[in-house]
C-alpha cells in the first residue's frame, strides 16, 4: 500500500536542526524534507531524539539551532502559524474522557478556529462516518481503544491541516484496527495532508513513502522501504531496524 499522489512541494524543511539540553545533545545536525500528501515515517528507538524533534516541528520547543519551517511557515518567527496549520495526536493524550464524543469534537474543532456552522457540520459528518451516530453522546473513556483513536486522528484532521504529526498513534490496539486507522491516513493524504508519523510497529513502517530511522539523535538512514530493504539486505523492516540499531 503507498500513497501515488506525493507532490514535490516541500511542507517541512529542515536543516542542521540541533537541539541540547546542556551537554546532552538530543537531535544532532538533523537535515531532511517532507513533501505536500507524503506519508513520511520517522522511526526510532527510544531515546533516540524522535519526540524531542517533532515537538520542535510543532512549535512546542526551540532548536538549539538550524534552519526549520513548517508548512512554509519559518519556526523561530512564525511559531503561530505553524501551529494553525498542523494537526496532532498522540498516544498518552488526544481526546478529555469525562466528555461525551461530540463535546470532544465540538471543543476540539473550536480550538482550531472554525465557525459554529462549520462545527456542526463536520461533527455530524464525522460522526455518520465513523459510525458513531448512537455514541454521539456517549463518554469518551466508555469507547473502545481502537474508536477512540479512529477519532482523535479524525479530530486532528478536522481542520484540514498541511501536515498532521501522529506520534505512535495506533499503540494498543489490535491488527485489524491498526489497519483500519491506516486507512484513514491514506484516506487524508490522498487529499492532500501531510502525515508524519512515529511507529514502533515495522509493518506499519512499511506503508509509508519513505522512513527516516534515528539512532543516538542522528538520522542513520532515509530513503523508501523498498530502498532501506535493498541496502541493507533485508527481508523487512524488523531486519532493517536492528541491523541499524546494533550497529550503534
Amino acid at each position: 500500500m503507498t500513497n501515488e499522489l506525493m507532490t514535490n512541494e516541500k511542507v517541512i524543511e529542515v536543516k542542521n536542526l540541533m537541539k541540547k539540553f546542556g551537554d546532552f545533545i538530543a537531535n544532532d545536525d538533523l537535515t531532511f524534507d517532507v513533501y505536500k500528501g507524503e506519508i513520511f515515517g520517522f522511526l526510532g528507538a527510544n531515546g533516540a531524539g524522535k519526540t524531542t524533534a517533532i515537538r520542535i516541528l510543532c512549535g512546542l520547543s526551540a532548536p538549539s539551532s538550524g534552519e526549520i519551517t513548517v508548512g512554509g511557515f519559518d519556526i523561530y518567527k512564525q511559531t503561530e502559524k505553524v501551529k494553525q496549520n498542523i494537526g496532532y495526536m498522540s498516544q498518552k493524550f488526544s481526546l478529555y474522557e469525562d466528555l461525551t464524543v461530540y463535546e470532544n469534537i465540538k471543543f476540539y474543532a473550536g480550538i482550531y478556529g472554525l465557525t459554529n456552522d462549520e462545527i456542526r457540520y463536520k461533527a455530524n459528518t464525522l460522526i455518520e462516518k465513523l459510525g458513531l451516530t448512537d455514541a454521539k453522546n456517549k463518554l469518551i473513556e466508555s469507547l473502545p481503544l481502537g474508536w477512540k483513536q479512529k477519532l482523535a486522528f479524525s479530530i486532528a484532521i478536522i481542520h484540514d491541516p498541511k501536515i498532521v504529526f501522529l506520534d505512535e498513534p495506533t499503540g494498543g490496539v489490535d491488527p485489524i484496527t491498526r489497519r483500519q486507522f491506516w486507512d484513514l491516513i491514506y484516506e487524508a493524504a490522498e487529499k492532500g495532508i501531510t502525515v508524519f508519523v512515529t511507529t514502533h510497529y515495522m509493518d506499519e513502517a512499511e506503508y509509508c513513502n519513505r522512513i527516516s530511522i534515528m539512532v543516538d539523535g542522528k538520522i542513520e538512514a532515509l530513503d523508501t522501504p523498498t530502498g532501506l530493504m535493498k541496502k541493507h539486505n533485508a527481508n523487512n523492516m524488523d531486519e532493517v531496524f536492528l541491523k541499524l540499531a546494533r550497529a550503534s
